[in-house]
Order: structure tokens, then C-alpha cells, then sequence
């Protein structure tokens, strides 16, 4: 597996990222032996990138996590582990500077561990973005100085919310943004912003290369939040791939893989088969490359709903 240079973290990650929202029972139920042997493969494979938040499953994906790499007994510098602060199951939105600093305390007896490596702002668009830069990214500083995170992140959906709070937090303060949804073959606005945020120094990870579901055969839960004319373009997409024998999940993952200015792409898994499935289409795309010829058919299948999005959060003043 191919690792690579977060920002200016000195982390190497996987190319490929754990995302361990599914062991929070997010997407139907996973046995603690399933997930268990999900992240033992993982790790066999070469995968040492694993993300979760508080907010997965009520608190049960960070659990789930730190059991299952216990179980697992890998040394700690190993493993590179994130989580998130500030969004809630039941209780809502908090980024106080309060909340934060008792976050990552129940966040670390959840997971076992002295230290996170990277601890993220989750979703900050559900706030004032001036609290995040004159109360969180402080306090998370705080954390930072403590010992019990080494690097400091902050994710959302909508792109705006990275220069706004780069722009006005003081240089060096964020290490690293998490992105989802902003760069697939459906949508690579993400592109744009990749030489701001080097110009910064931060780190880049992408979430959601299958678009919360939007590339697959499947299609997406009924709560997706995309416009209808974006899950019929990428339902057509999914079609035309099955109809030549081929999968839109693995050239959707490969495709958000070949950009190597972004860290890591995190990808839900729940199971030792959906992470042999990804490592597989990221081995296959450092020998074979990508199926050019698949990839134009689709993208011109996606054309007319290109960078297409939806709202997120709450208004900016």
C-alpha cells in the first residue's frame, strides 16, 4: 500500500483510509468478530490510516475501533488514529472550547489510547465559523500542546469553510481539512482548492469517494440529501458499468486514489471483503491505471450534473 506525506505532519498515511463510521453500526449491524477481522486485514494489507468520530453510532464506532485494534495488537506508532469533537448524537452541535477539551478525554477511554493523532473539528458549517476561529481551533490548539492530540483538522461539506478559517486563524493552527463529497468522478471542486491549502501547509483528506453511496449499484439510502437529477445521472453512470460487466465503485475509488496532492482517501468498511475489494482496485491502479475508456463513458454520463451539491449547515452571516 502506498503511503504519503500528510501536509506538513510528517504522517505517512495509506492511500486508502479506514473509515470507521460502518463499525458504529451506522449502516446496519456489524458482529464485533466481523469488524475485528475488518481491521486485521486492514492492517495485514497495509492500511495504518483509521478515522471515526463520537458522533458515529452514538459513541459505538470510536468503541468498536479501539477493541478491535487492541484485539489486533499493533504497536501505536504503527496506526495512524483521527477523531472528531463537536457533533453529537444526542447532543447536537458544541465546538465550546469546554466541550472540546471533555470530548477528546471521553473520545481517548473510548478508544484506549494516550493520543490521537489527529483530532477534527467535525462539521463545523453547523456553527458560527468565527467560533471556530476564535474558540475551538484554540482550545484544540490547547489539546494539541497537551500531548493528547498531535495534529489539529476540521471537516464540512461545504469548500468555503477551509479559507474562511484559514484565512483568519493564525498560520500553522490547522494542520489538516477533511473534505467528502468534492472529489469523485461526479464532482472534483476539491481540485481547485489544492493549491491554497499546500500554499497553507495543511494535509488533505478526502471521505465519500463513492458519494455517500450515489456511485455504487446499490444507489443511496433514502435520507441522501442529493438532488434527485444527481442520483438519476449516477444510477444511469452505475448502469452503464454493469452493463459491460464492470464496477462504478471500483473505478469511483480508483479515480479519487490518482490524485496523489490529496493524503488519503477514507472509505467506509465493515468487513475483511470491502477491504480487500479497495486495496485491490488502489493495487490494481498502481500496475494496470484506470480504465480509461470506462472512465470517459461515465464521466460524460455525469457531465450535466457535474460539481453538482446541496446545502449543508447553517447560513454564513
Amino acid at each position: 500500500m502506498e503511503l504519503r506525506e500528510m501536509g506538513g505532519t510528517g504522517l505517512r498515511v495509506s492511500a486508502v483510509g479506514f473509515g470507521a463510521s460502518p463499525l458504529g453500526n451506522v449502516f446496519g449491524d456489524v458482529p464485533r468478530d466481523a469488524a475485528r477481522a475488518a481491521v486485521r486485514r486492514a492492517l495485514d494489507l497495509g492500511v495504518n490510516f483509521f478515522d471515526t468520530s463520537p458522533y458515529y453510532g452514538g459513541t459505538v464506532s470510536e468503541s468498536v475501533l479501539g477493541d478491535c485494534l487492541r484485539h489486533a495488537a499493533v504497536p501505536r506508532d504503527q496506526v495512524v488514529v483521527a477523531t472528531k469533537c463537536g457533533r453529537y448524537k444526542d447532543e447536537g452541535f458544541d465546538f465550546s472550547a469546554a466541550r472540546v477539551a471533555r470530548s477528546v478525554d471521553e473520545s481517548l477511554a473510548r478508544l484506549g489510547l494516550d493520543y490521537v493523532d489527529i483530532l477534527h473539528a467535525h462539521d463545523i458549517e453547523f456553527t458560527s465559523l468565527d467560533q471556530i476561529v476564535n474558540e475551538t481551533v484554540p482550545a484544540l490548539r490547547k489539546i494539541k500542546e497537551s500531548g493528547k492530540a498531535r495534529f489539529i483538522g476540521i471537516t464540512g461539506l461545504p469548500l468555503s469553510i477551509y479559507p474562511y478559517v484559514l484565512d483568519r486563524a493564525p498560520l500553522g493552527s490547522v494542520d489538516v481539512i477533511l473534505s467528502y463529497c468534492h472529489y469523485g468522478i461526479n464532482d472534483t471542486s476539491l481540485v481547485d482548492l489544492l493549491p491554497y491549502l499546500k500554499s497553507k501547509g495543511v494535509g488533505v483528506i478526502t471521505a465519500s469517494p463513492l458519494a455517500m453511496g450515489l456511485l455504487t449499484d446499490n444507489g443511496p439510502p433514502d435520507w441522501h440529501p442529493a438532488p434527485e437529477h444527481l442520483k438519476s445521472a449516477c444510477r444511469a453512470a452505475a448502469e452503464h458499468c454493469s452493463k459491460k460487466g464492470k464496477s462504478i465503485t471500483k473505478l469511483a475509488m480508483q479515480y479519487s486514489l490518482m490524485n496523489n496532492e490529496i493524503s488519503t482517501v477514507l472509505v467506509g468498511m465493515n468487513s475483511s471483503k470491502q477491504v480487500e475489494e479497495n486495496v485491490a482496485a488502489a493495487l490494481e491502479l498502481s500496475t494496470s491505471g484506470i480504465d480509461e475508456e470506462l472512465l470517459h463513458e461515465v464521466e460524460a454520463i455525469l457531465e450535466p450534473v457535474k460539481n453538482m451539491t446541496w446545502p449543508s449547515g447553517i447560513q454564513q452571516a
